[in-house]
């Protein structure tokens, strides 16, 4: 007899295709994806599904995007359970949420026979076969009211600070027939956090603490309690459902040279850590310097952390296009010497600074930290340039921004000019991790060991990032 879960696989492996260094091939679903849509999509008697909820937990290079692609392209297409359905991808910021958007998108454009039923836009994706909506949406542009999902994946739960936006759209739901809520994410490192709640309240489930059958918890890493030994392969393999099918093993054992130790059990082996460190591998960062300059006129996000007095004040560069460099512009810092006493930041060589850089540059953001800086960042924008403000008190934002960067860094997806100051500022982060999120900071309070040049790189990169997304969703937009 044909289950649900037959015809999910039996779609995604007709229609579907895979992306990146895939690109084209088509979605042979393998046994541990067969495993997770065999228990999310598990029916009762009458043919209903059981699952309202799924808490799928896959370290990184595991395909997680890939496959909740596939399922929102089943969801908006397929799924018989609810009638004009509404597709939701959530992630806690913009671009996270358009990773899964834009796999969708390539999914189907990629297959003639959907992309004959549906109209591809920018934001949202709409199926003429059922009426069906697919659309876009992240925790940074405030809570999503009225849109009555019937299937809503959230991607990378880690980086929530709070549960509003899954709460959100799965109460909006409570309309729909069979509505379901995926979310798929890396382990955390906080066991309080909104994702960590759902991964304590799965293990109960799993170990039958709890009875709720509407609940399913797939959690590939290791166990809780268990003490293992990071560095052994058969470790690895038994956490990376897929080490054996398409994970280079050279990379991943080079990962494990470069990566701490508290990171790579988290990331790559999605065990949960709360462990310190410092932000970057040793060496890492140092290792992507590069001769490469930037070209006149090529187009750059800015981005700036300011200061008055003792810290110091940063104005970097980052590259719109792929691959990504980032250049340092300028950096005023306090002098060591006698001339320290009374120095100030001097407000007018950042201001010359500023506009050179917009006349050798296309500049397509100025992105700012305000603090005391408001009335220079007021006349910029007075004066036509295009002036974001993104504050670094905002621990959302810069968790989002010190993930982004990381890993930008220990993927080799970015080069650096090789500046020593940069590298100094870089190599000064350390990692900071609470209930409210993980971003850089400085070794200890008051300390010398400045991180500006860090902090306005992970601004930079960041918005470049989040641009760039919405430039090629816009160059990209199609109506069938």
């Amino acid at each position: 007899m044909t289950t649900q879960a037959d015809r999910v696989i039996e779609f995604i492996s007709t229609f579907c295709t895979l992306g990146a260094s895939h690109l084209g091939q088509p979605f042979e679903v393998l046994p541990f994806q067969r495993e997770i849509i065999e228990k999310v999509y598990v029916t009762d008697d009458e043919g209903r599904r059981i699952v309202r909820t799924a808490c799928i937990g896959l370290p990184r290079k595991n395909a997680k995007t890939t496959l909740a692609a596939a399922l929102c392209v089943y969801g908006l297409i397929a799924d018989p359970a609810d009638s004009a359905p509404v597709v939701v991808a959530a992630a806690g910021d913009r671009a996270q949420a358009r990773l899964v958007h834009d796999e969708i998108k390539r999914m189907i454009l990629s297959s003639p026979e959907l992309a004959s039923v549906c109209n591809v836009f920018r934001n949202e994706i709409r199926c003429s076969l059922n009426g069906g909506v697919a659309r876009v949406v992240s925790a940074d542009a405030g809570l999503q009211l009225g849109l009555n999902p019937s299937l809503v994946v959230v991607d990378e739960y880690l980086v929530h600070a709070n549960s509003d936006l899954y709460d959100a759209l799965t109460l909006g739901s409570a309309t729909r027939n069979q509505p379901l809520a995926l979310v798929i994410s890396t382990a955390g490192y906080n066991l309080e956090s909104p994702l960590g709640q759902m991964y304590r309240y799965g293990r109960k489930v799993e170990s039958g603490e709890i009875d709720d059958p509407s609940f399913a918890f797939i959690w590939h890493g290791p166990p809780d309690g268990v003490e293992i030994d990071i560095s052994d392969p058969e470790v690895w393999a038994q956490c990376n459902p897929a080490y054996s099918y398409f994970m280079n093993t050279d990379e991943f054992a080079s990962a494990f040279k470069r990566t701490p130790s508290a990171q790579f059990q988290r990331f790559r082996l999605n065990g949960w850590s709360t462990a310190a460190n410092h932000w970057l591998p040793t060496g890492k960062f140092e290792g992507l310097a590069s001769e490469r300059r930037l070209e006149l006129g090529e187009r750059i996000v800015l981005g700036f952390d300011g200061a008055w007095m003792s810290d110091s004040t940063a104005l970097v560069a980052v590259t719109v296009d792929e691959p990504r460099h980032l250049e340092l512009i300028k950096c005023w810092e306090k002098p060591d010497d006698q001339h320290a006493q009374g120095w100030r930041t001097p407000v007018h060589e950042v201001k010359e600074a500023i506009h050179e850089a917009f006349d050798r540059y296309t500049v397509v953001e100025l992105a700012a930290d305000p603090w005391r800086w408001e009335q220079t960042l007021q006349e910029l924008a007075d004066d036509g340039y295009p002036v974001i403000e993104f504050p670094t008190g905002s621990v959302q934002r810069m968790t989002q921004a010190t993930q982004a960067m990381y890993d930008a860094v220990t993927d080799g997806l970015i080069t650096h000019d090789g500046s020593p100051q940069m590298i100094r500022h870089f190599a000064s982060a350390v990692l900071r991790e609470d209930a409210r999120g993980a971003r850089i900071t400085k070794d200890r309070r008051g300390s010398v060991n400045k991180i500006d040049i860090a902090v306005a790189s992970l601004i930079a990169y960041h918005r470049a990032v989040g641009w760039r997304a919405e430039d090629v969703a816009e160059s990209q937009l199609l109506v069938l």
